[in-house]
């Protein structure tokens, strides 16, 4: 079987190759996205580490924003970026910027398991509570034996 070069392969099929000139169109309006902030201010090159180009729709460019401080920063800077996109990519009439948190994936916490308390128990921590005199103390053990005496515990 012979040999074929992907882009002929991805060439040949008009479908595949929409996809390919949209990759590249994105590609390019990345790359214009991490330019402008390879020579913006110091306090602007995070920015772009935290943020991306995401799609393109109906004239608007979204650009996706790891955290919301990153999006208040982008808001700020539309004015300076809309001129740069739209100068790239003639479609692009509006900008505007999506939260999109990507959080780690991480395990569920174990729910804490209740210890039920004996009726002794809760009468020993009612006499402790009288008898301590420290007032957060004593609220923090009125309460615990409020709240365990009205649930039945």
């Amino acid at each position: 079987m012979p040999l074929h070069d992907i882009r002929r392969l991805i060439g040949a099929s008009s479908e595949l190759d929409a996809v390919r000139k949209k990759a590249q169109r994105q590609a390019i309006l990345q790359q214009a996205y991490m330019d402008y902030f390879g020579y913006a201010p110091v306090e602007f090159a995070s920015l772009s580490k935290a943020s991306r180009v995401g799609y393109i729709k109906a004239g608007t460019l979204y650009l996706l924003a790891d955290q919301a401080a990153v999006a208040a920063k982008l808001r700020q800077l539309l004015p300076r970026l809309l001129p740069l996109f739209s100068k790239l990519e003639a479609e692009v009439t509006v900008i505007k910027v999506e939260l999109q948190v990507n959080f780690p994936q991480q395990k569920p916490v174990a729910r804490v398991k209740k210890n039920k308390l004996t009726i002794d128990s809760i009468e020993q921590f009612s006499k402790l509570s009288k008898a301590v005199r420290d007032p957060s103390l004593k609220l923090a053990l009125t309460n615990l034996v409020n709240n365990r005496t009205k649930s039945g515990d």
